[in-house]
């Protein structure tokens, strides 16, 4: 604790979601005063509303986190909603907050579905225009990379300062656990559940197994951005990861032995794999402004496992 937060009025789009409100209560921890918008008010799709939202709140900072998210399915499912939403909400922000007086920066969440599809492992941040991403998520990639350049341009032309950080594989307590927009890991605990609850010998699984992620705690992340947004004075990405790779079939496995679901588990190549290989070089986040992850892999998928049975109801919820 700083102090550096006292006094501050801060704006978290999104700081109603799965990581706005971690990020939120870090902020209020610090001393801020954080005005948390919902959609229902202010609708940030639409021209005009974020410079209303900055003119009813007047913050010094604005952490943008609101978007439309999924996992593969949902990617395939609805890839226009999901670019145009994304790219409008980032756009109206990053406009609106360039204009309005008395905001010193503003901090933007990038994706790891933005690096090419094909990307050394461990992603560098200089490898993020070497090709094109994912096909499965690259129109959500693709729309938040283009705040990246947006903030840049900004940021050259009329002085505004910003940091963008891409975080890897979120997870934890408080994750959604929909089908329609849950990711690999609430998706297989659920289903990892509901198998064990029903008794069934065997559980399907999408892909080869093969593909690999990393998984990033959402209090890590919420902290490395509440730090972020008081230390970083560059306009460089900057990766948020833990360097630790895993595979989805050491993931699924993982789930099932920490819930005591013993069936077969059955993988289905036919369904797609995702992004290949995931892993980011976090070292840039550490050498800038000091932050590294700090949750083991194990300890956090056991307290998101734990959330989840005590709050079934509440994470099931359809988010729409």
């Amino acid at each position: 604790m700083t102090g550096f937060w006292n006094g501050r009025r801060v704006v978290v789009t999104g700081g109603a979601g799965f990581l706005g409100r971690v990020v939120v209560q870090k902020l209020r921890a610090a001393g801020a005063d954080v005005a948390v918008p919902r959609s229902r008010d202010y609708d940030l799709t639409h021209p005009g509303v974020a410079e209303q939202l900055l003119a009813d709140t007047s913050p010094t900072h604005v952490i943008h986190l609101a978007a439309r998210v999924g996992g593969i399915g949902y990617n395939q499912a609805q890839p226009a909603p999901l670019y145009l939403e994304n790219l409008l909400m980032g756009t109206h922000v990053i406009e609106a907050a360039r204009t309005a007086p008395g905001v010193d920066k503003t901090v933007l969440l990038g994706t790891v579905c933005s690096y090419p599809k094909f990307t050394p492992v461990p992603f560098r941040e200089e490898s993020l225009w070497d090709g094109y991403p994912e096909e499965t998520n690259a129109p959500y990639g693709i729309a938040k990379k283009a705040h990246l350049i947006h903030a840049q341009v900004n940021a050259q032309q009329y002085g505004q300062k910003f940091a963008y950080l891409i975080p890897t594989n979120l997870y934890g307590p408080g994750d959604k656990f929909h089908p329609s927009v849950s990711h690999v890991i609430p998706a297989r605990i659920k289903r990892c559940v509901e198998a064990k609850e029903l008794g069934e010998h065997k559980m399907d699984v999408w892909g080869t197994g093969t593909a690999s992620r990393e998984y990033l705690y959402v209090d890590d992340a919420a902290e490395a951005i509440v730090i972020a947004a008081e230390h970083y004075e560059g306009t460089d990405p900057v990766n948020l990861g833990t360097n630790r790779e895993v595979t989805i079939r050491e993931t699924v496995e993982l789930v099932a032995q920490m819930v005591g679901y013993d069936g077969e588990l059955v993988w289905d190549p036919t369904k797609p794999d995702g992004q290949p290989r995931r892993r980011v070089d976090p070292g840039r986040a550490e050498e800038l402004f000091g932050w590294h992850a700090r949750m083991p892999f194990e300890e956090g998928l056991q307290r998101t496992i734990d959330w989840y049975l005590a709050n079934r109801a509440e994470a099931e919820r359809d988010p729409f």
